[in-house]
């Protein structure tokens, strides 16, 4: 009989201290209630070497079962507003709110530009100019209220501190904490408007906070969908229309198409809603300054904000009133009344 002569292996140091560890990792997975085979990849590592692993065991069903049953769990988050029901109004009044360019995570120093703002003054002033606008129309009344969301809520778009297009900001706190300050103002403040009258609520994508202003408008839509005194245009277009009786409101952030265009355009986009109308209104936003002025047959009017000039404005001489505007539409008399909060 013949005998085969082989080797026998021998594990190095390193080698056995590399499976002891994978076998720790996975006493402490399933110590943690963590199934190993959802682990996709990991480090083993000793005194003398580094290894990156892949698991051979992943299963990509779990990884897309977890992100399912997360999804799932987001859409179930909501909560419940019961249904205001109103009586229809013969002599109603639409209020157009337009808090724009707020620049939540914007940051201006007092010493150098004689105004102070941080996310902090942003949220402060945004509730202070919501609720003046409410307190001068509360003389007409209300039946719909067009809320004009976006038009650069946050400052910057990315974790760098840059505006979508790459632009450097001064910013004031990390971008998770403006976006979810950015969040519980609107919440605060549509939570309080549906209290008076049934809200639109209108979404304008705009320069400084072009992906992170869609998303946060998307969180908005979700957190009041079982609101039924609420609906919501949160589509990226860029310019967005609302008809209340014979007034056609259209709002753009302003730093697309010129203002001289705006007319033309509504005509074009919305020729039906142009037909069953008689005043046409496109507020703007973007250069923080008033500005109205009558084309044929539509007023197109830019709008102030409650954000001072930051260092780059105010060395450049852009520098103009603070405040928050609202406009009152009467059913078949068009834009009645301009309100103004100012701060100062």
């Amino acid at each position: 009989m013949q005998h085969r002569n082989t080797k026998r292996l021998r594990l190095k140091d390193d080698e056995f201290d590399l499976i002891q560890n994978y076998r720790r990792i996975k006493e402490e997975s399933i110590a943690a209630g963590i199934n190993p085979d959802d682990v996709k990849h990991g480090w083993l590592k000793t005194d003398k070497s580094s290894l990156f692993f892949k698991n051979p065991n992943f299963k990509t069903e779990a990884k897309n079962k977890f992100a399912e049953d997360l999804i799932k769990e987001l859409e179930q988050y909501s909560p419940k507003y019961p249904t205001i029901k109103r009586s229809k109004s013969k002599d109603g009044h639409l209020l157009v709110l337009d808090p724009a360019d707020i620049h939540v995570g914007k940051l201006c120093s007092v010493l150098e530009t004689g105004k102070e703002y941080n996310q902090q003054i942003a949220v402060r002033q945004v509730k202070e100019g919501v609720q003046g606008i409410l307190d001068k129309s509360s003389g007409f009344n209300i039946d719909k209220i067009n809320f004009i969301a976006g038009n650069d809520i946050l400052h910057t778009d990315t974790p760098k501190r840059n505006t979508t297009s790459g632009t450097p900001q001064d910013t004031d706190g990390m971008w998770y904490e403006n976006f979810l300050n950015a969040k519980r103002l609107y919440v605060e403040v549509i939570e309080q408007l549906i209290q008076i009258a049934d809200v639109h609520f209108t979404f304008n994508p705009s320069n400084h906070d072009y992906m992170t202003g869609f998303f946060l408008a998307d969180v908005i839509k979700t957190h009041f969908r079982h609101c039924k005194n609420i609906t919501f245009d949160c589509s990226i277009a860029h310019r967005k229309y609302f008809k209340y009786h014979k007034n056609l409101i259209g709002t753009t952030h302003g730093d697309g198409a010129k203002n001289q265009d705006l007319p033309l355009l509504m005509a074009t986009e919305r020729p039906i809603l142009w037909s069953e109308t008689d005043y046409r209104y496109v507020y703007t936003h973007h250069v923080h300054h008033k500005n109205a002025k009558d084309y044929i047959g539509v007023t197109v009017e830019s709008l102030r904000s409650p954000s001072p000039a930051d260092s780059w404005h105010d060395r450049n001489g852009y520098v103009s009133k603070q405040a928050i505007e609202g406009f009152i539409h009467h059913k078949e008399n068009g834009q009645i009344a301009r309100l103004t909060h100012y701060f100062k």
